[in-house]
């Protein structure tokens, strides 16, 4: 099973969850809620995959491994996009970021471009639990395998700039993520978000 950063994996229960520290009961709480984790950024132990656990507030993330045989279920942001699940959804006219995501899907397809909703909006979209509320911002990974032309990241921004809704873009290249924001910027160094940690880079499609 091929396994990404941003991916949703549905698990049994908390005890599935290998960690180092003791688990905080909002952890449990959390699963016994929705039994969901995200995949983290780290670098993966043989078997195990680095997710993380999210509670109720941003200060709410507890960072664990998952043995792989203990996956259920793995959703894709991209297969949220496909799935177009939050036209079901009986919080669309609650939560305005689930209104703009066909908007999104009409300029993204015009470059061919691979992506999904992630953060709270992913989350509820994969998992059916109310995570999200009324002023969430749209998080959105775009894959970029071969480098993104900085022009079209700089067309991005402009649509999303017409958005009454905050669009929060990370480009997820072979070697980490960088905001698209930043990247469409053009100059300078800009932060890479990699296995090893954060570090400044010129090109994040080359670390020299």
């Amino acid at each position: 099973m091929d396994i990404r950063v941003h991916d949703l994996l549905r698990i049994p229960s908390v005890g599935s969850l290998i960690v180092d520290t003791p688990i905080p009961d909002w952890v449990c709480d959390s699963i016994d809620h929705a039994n969901w984790v995200v995949v983290r950024r780290d670098i993966a132990k043989h078997g195990m995959v680095p997710v993380g656990i999210r509670g109720n507030s941003r200060s709410q993330r507890f960072p664990a491994f998952l043995p792989m045989d203990a996956i259920i279920e793995k959703v894709e942001p991209e297969d949220l996009i496909e799935q177009r699940l939050w036209k079901s959804s009986p919080r669309r006219s609650q939560i305005d970021a689930f209104n703009f995501l066909d908007k999104l899907i009409e300029i993204y397809s015009a470059y061919s471009l691979s992506w999904g909703p992630t953060g709270s909006i992913g989350f509820e979209l994969a998992s059916g639990v109310p995570t999200a509320h009324v002023g969430s911002d749209l998080d959105v990974v775009i894959r970029t395998p071969q480098r993104l032309v900085q022009s079209v990241a700089q067309e991005l921004i402009k649509f999303h700039k017409s958005f009454p809704v905050r669009i929060d873009v990370q480009l997820e290249t072979p070697l980490g993520a960088v905001s698209l924001v930043e990247y469409a910027k053009g100059s300078g160094s800009m932060l890479l978000r990699t296995d090893l940690g954060p570090r400044l880079v010129k090109d994040p499609w080359i670390i020299v």
